[in-house]
């Protein structure tokens, strides 16, 4: 979802707009996503980020790979049925190592955002259509962060934290009316009916949504799975049941588009649900650092396909 947030006005025919306001914006986010990091240094010491390296042994490592190569072949999956739907071609093979590729940009990239913009623009140049590579790229993330949002909603109504979850159905409602509005009222000529007509075509067609809603709760699995096995690694003795809230909603956080890598909201998130929970912030942070970094080793044959490009190209 931070890559749908980042590249969602180029959804329609951009405006022309000042340079500086955009590279002040991108620096704002950077710079938030480093505030909230060096926050939890100051407050929790640095001693949970080293834990989080400390705590991954050789299976944890085999288990993020196994993982990863099925929640990256799922989430390609997912794009080639948006991208399908869009009328452009892409195979499920080309698919999976522009994924990969694009996966591994996004750890190791400040911006945690410039390996999906380097997809869906070399996908939309290949097809013709640089806009609707782009567009391709944001329905299908912003389909995987819908099932976090539904996932979420289920959780946390039937657990202690209430709360959060009628905010999240409050906002779902908010969106479902919106769309609703647009798809009524704005005009065939308007710049964002294009994108009301991909969300319609692209998600929510009868013989597309189905399958993408599948592939994202499956996707989402390996994710919570991954996230629990970070927990585990921890020192976390809780059950799957009690620690579920906390990673879904530590998942919805990595949706903000401010950090840093990836790094920011969601050891934050991580660390005030641990303390809110009674198991210390300090585990907390250490559970979100190790599950960064096993999602780094996730995307790691990304690196592989990025030789592979080069080498191509050279």
């Amino acid at each position: 979802m931070t890559a749908a947030v980042a590249v969602l006005p180029e959804l329609v025919e951009p405006k022309p707009v000042r340079a500086g306001s955009g590279k002040l914006w991108a620096w704002l986010k950077l710079a938030m996503g480093a505030g909230i990091v060096v926050a939890l240094v100051w407050k929790l010491g640095a001693g949970g980020f080293v834990a989080g390296l400390r705590v991954i042994d050789a299976a944890d490592l085999a288990a993020a790979l196994v993982i990863g190569l099925a929640t990256t072949v799922l989430c390609a999956w997912r794009w080639c049925l948006v991208a399908r739907r869009l009328g452009l071609r892409l195979t499920l093979g080309r698919a999976v190592a522009d994924y990969y590729r694009a996966l591994f940009l996004n750890s190791v990239l400040p911006a945690g955002v410039l390996g999906d913009v380097q997809r869906a623009v070399e996908h939309g140049k290949k097809e013709g259509d640089v806009g609707a590579g782009v567009r391709a790229v944001v329905l299908e993330r912003m389909a995987g962060q819908a099932v976090v949002i539904v996932a979420g909603v289920g959780v946390l109504l039937a657990g202690p934290a209430r709360d959060v979850g009628l905010v999240l159905v409050a906002a779902v409602v908010a969106v479902v009316v919106a769309y609703a509005a647009a798809r009524r009222w704005i005009g065939a000529g308007s710049r964002w009916r294009r994108t009301v007509d991909d969300i319609r075509d692209g998600l929510l067609a009868r013989d597309a949504w189905p399958g993408i809603a599948l592939l994202s709760a499956a996707a989402l699995a390996g994710h919570v799975t991954l996230f629990l096995i970070a927990m585990k690694a921890a020192g976390a003795t809780q059950s799957a049941e009690q620690l579920l809230p906390i990673v879904i909603v530590a998942l919805l956080a990595m949706g903000l588009p401010v950090n840093v890598g990836g790094w920011g909201p969601r050891e934050g998130v991580t660390a005030l649900m641990f303390a809110a929970a009674g198991l210390g912030a300090a585990q907390g942070l250490t559970a979100a650092v190790a599950y960064g970094l096993l999602g780094l080793v996730a995307s790691l044959p990304g690196a592989l396909m990025l030789v592979r490009r080069r080498e191509r190209v050279a």
